[in-house]
């Protein structure tokens, strides 16, 4: 291992020690640093860090992903090695778009339930209705729902433990009956799985191993497909199911008078946001919700003139 291999693993350390996933620096600095080597240099240079992260085949975003990466680690080795240059912010010009999210109705969500239940073989079919439908219910983040570990799933109280969210932060989610209801029959048959499962996961494979986020992103792909939600201009994202609950919540209370600014910090720490700022983003991305809330300014006493 090479000095800079053993410096990239104790800032990789250190920063996750911190709370810190990351998972895209975790790729991407090994591969800057046999680069490096390679390349005969044992220091970073802006040079080389801007050479590296243009590497054919990738897009401009990518690129700036690249070198943010590089930045983070030049400046923890620069109070190390003093002739370690730290690449300028803004090199490239990239900027990331949200991509506008698909705000599945109530229907659409039953259909894609249903859907699931002519997965193979069986046990596939019943893993997937129930991790989608915690999804669509709670606003779960798959990574999350699928890193649930049994213990994290209190099926008398119907609240779920989630470890190990984003940021490493943890939180409570309370689940409706409904939920729990489901959670509990698909335990039931998930015990009765053999061979024995091989993981504590709650959600298991149909061979009792846990689920893999590239084989659940595979049938939500084709359960979409079959029921038609997914067409060559329309892409919904198992992410979207979370963007839906959401939206479903704030145009409920718009609809009801409910005083959002108040309620909406209690959303957030449901949600796992690290602070309302991050729930407004759904406020925004949606017509309906916006025309709501202009609808209850218009209708306040005083409002016109």
């Amino acid at each position: 291992m090479s000095a800079l291999s053993g410096h990239v693993a104790d800032y990789l350390r250190l920063r996750r020690a911190l709370g810190f996933k990351l998972e895209s620096p975790g790729r991407m600095l090994p591969q800057f640093v046999a680069w490096l080597d390679a390349a005969g240099e044992q220091t970073i240079t802006v040079v080389s860090a801007i050479a590296w992260a243009q590497l054919p085949d990738t897009q401009p975003i990518v690129w700036a992903q690249r070198l943010a990466a590089v930045r983070g680690l030049a400046r923890y080795l620069a109070t190390i090695d003093p002739g370690t240059e730290i690449p300028p912010a803004g090199v490239f010009a990239a900027r990331y778009q949200r991509p506008v999210p698909y705000v599945y109705s109530v229907a659409e969500v039953s259909r894609l339930l249903q859907a699931t239940r002519t997965l193979c073989p069986p046990m596939r079919a019943a893993t997937h209705e129930a991790l989608f439908g915690l999804l669509g219910s709670s606003g779960m983040r798959v990574g999350e729902a699928i890193g649930l570990e049994r213990s994290d799933v209190d099926l008398q109280d119907g609240i779920v433990t989630v470890r190990n969210g984003k940021f490493a932060r943890a939180r409570l989610v309370p689940l409706h009956p409904s939920a729990t209801d489901a959670l509990r029959a698909y335990a039931a048959r998930r015990d009765r799985l053999r061979p024995a499962p091989k993981s504590d996961r709650f959600f298991l494979s149909s061979v009792g191993t846990a689920l893999t986020y590239s084989g659940v992103q595979k049938t939500f792909v084709q359960v979409t497909t079959a029921t038609g939600l997914r067409t060559d201009t329309s892409r919904p994202r198992i992410h979207d199911l979370r963007h839906s609950l959401v939206v479903r919540t704030l145009i409920g209370w718009q609809r009801d008078g409910v005083d959002v600014g108040s309620q909406l910090p209690v959303l957030s720490t449901y949600l796992g946001h690290v602070n309302p700022a991050g729930t407004y983003w759904y406020v925004t991305a949606v017509p309906e919700l916006m025309q709501l809330a202009a609808a209850r300014l218009e209708d306040r006493p005083g409002s016109r003139s």
